[in-house]
């Protein structure tokens, strides 16, 4: 790794090339969880190479290049949301579906899916939810931190977080009576 990192830093393509294929699948898992679908997951992607690539000597060797990675991937598709938030359709939670009409055992429910089925179902959820959710529930992001990278207020991170579990657990419930 330590070859690939150096020539990077030096421009050599070929060692750029061999940075993306060997970090191209764990970085479009990491953009799909914050995009609507596999093209933005894609654009979101090639500019956080492009980032790397352009910022590489910012790279510190003594930790894990895979953390520095999901870090510039995160922030680029935060970037990529709040460019085209004013581009966003929103599709608002249906009125009849309120987090008290869910059943509790839904969040029991969620273990027996599979990682991809639960990321399929958070990808349909609105930019603004989909983003609340992941930054929150899988980074650990605080509101306040939230809403300074989104450039939003802490009440709309804590509304945006609630409304995407209550529309996520009504998702997963629709599956649940489909399945059966």
């Amino acid at each position: 790794m330590d070859k690939i990192i150096m020539g990077c830093i030096k421009k050599d393509r070929r060692q750029q090339s061999a940075l993306f294929y060997l970090y191209y699948n764990y970085g479009i898992a990491v953009a799909v969880a914050y995009c609507s679908d596999i093209d933005e997951a894609r654009e979101v992607l090639n500019d956080s190479f492009l980032k790397v690539f352009n910022n590489i000597n910012d790279y510190d060797p003594s930790k894990p290049f895979e953390a520095w990675f999901r870090i510039i991937i995160i922030r680029t598709a935060i970037n990529h949301y709040r460019k085209h938030s004013k581009d966003v359709q929103w599709s608002p939670i249906e009125d009849h579906v309120t987090v008290l009409e869910i059943r509790d055992s839904c969040d029991e429910e969620i273990i027996d899916m599979t990682p991809e089925e639960v990321l399929k179902l958070v990808q349909q959820l609105p930019p603004a939810y989909r983003m609340a959710i992941n930054l929150y529930a899988v980074e650990g992001y605080s509101h306040q931190e939230i809403a300074k990278n989104l450039g939003i207020s802490v009440g709309t991170s804590k509304s945006n977080l609630s409304k995407a579990r209550a529309k996520l657990k009504f998702l997963i419930s629709q599956c649940k009576l489909l399945s059966f």
